[in-house]
């Protein structure tokens, strides 16, 4: 019998390290997407690398170890056309690449407008997604050890233009609101693009724009126009931007570790180099 029981425990031990080591999962509306709460039990439809049927958008946490947080913040939009979310490629993998950056990454699914009988649109439900996303973060900064003034937005593809909807769009909260989340300003203190698509994208930049890291393959045209355009709006309005356009590698190359480019390799250095140059990967100062 306690042979019986040792190998029990044997066969268990795994399975709750592997459930302990699980992300967390929080809904960006405890209740529910405004206007869609009773869509929010409907399960998601997850297959090999995307995820459809949003109804109860989230974010997933990755937080770096303590000895290792720097205090700064990225929330993930993943990529898909609006019609599914490349979670693992475009969230999962970056969401780890920047946490053993020392950056907490929060993963978010947002509702997706071109998914076949979606209710949703993207200007309206993927954009309050994103703004809610980025509020929900600043009001835990305290809770997860976080700068509230380095809190930044990364986007791949579709994701991108999450980013541009929320980084250029109106940030400033309701101080009327019943819900104290939503009294906060959704203003990301940083913007990080990869191949983005060209919806969001201002007319002219304000000059109060966050600054930003841009990243595309040269031969992808429409990432590479929309980044470029973008670039000569930055340095019109007089904000800082960097712009790394690769010669080749397509759309959705994701970290770059399934290309044959080196280039493309390595191209999330570039990414680490930025952040270091822009004081986001310093460790908080002692107290």
């Amino acid at each position: 019998m306690m042979k019986r029981k040792l190998l029990l425990a044997a066969v268990m031990l795994p399975a709750a390290i592997l459930a302990a080591d699980e992300p967390r999962v929080i809904p960006l509306w405890p209740e529910g997407a405004p206007g869609f709460e009773s869509r929010r039990n409907e399960p998601e439809l997850a297959r090999d690398y995307w995820v459809r049927n949003i109804h109860n958008p989230s974010l997933t946490v990755f937080l770096p170890p303590a000895e290792k947080a720097t205090g700064t913040a990225v929330v993930v939009c993943p990529g898909g056309g609006h019609r599914e979310l490349v979670f693992n490629a475009e969230g999962v993998e970056p969401a780890r690449y920047l946490t053993n950056l020392g950056v907490a990454a929060f993963v978010l699914k947002y509702r997706l407008g071109r998914e076949t009988n979606s209710p949703y649109t993207i200007q309206k439900h993927a954009r309050e997604d994103g703004q809610r996303a980025m509020r929900l973060v600043r009001s835990r900064a305290k809770e997860w050890n976080l700068a509230p003034s380095r809190i930044g937005i990364m986007g791949f593809s579709a994701g991108g233009e999450v980013v541009s909807m929320v980084a250029y769009g109106p940030a400033q909260g309701d101080p009327g609101a019943s819900d104290p989340i939503d009294r906060l300003s959704c203003r990301p203190d940083f913007l990080i693009m990869i191949y983005p698509g060209p919806l969001g994208v201002p007319d002219a930049v304000p000059a109060d724009a966050p600054p930003a890291f841009f990243l595309a393959a040269n031969d992808d045209r429409g990432p590479a126009r929309t980044l470029s355009g973008l670039l000569q709006k930055y340095r019109d309005a007089g904000v800082p931007a960097e712009l790394h356009l690769f010669a080749h590698g397509g759309h959705g190359f994701n970290m770059g570790t399934r290309s044959k480019l080196a280039t493309l390799k390595s191209w999330p250095q570039r990414l680490a180099d930025w952040m270091n140059d822009n004081h986001l990967l310093e460790l908080p100062a002692p107290l």
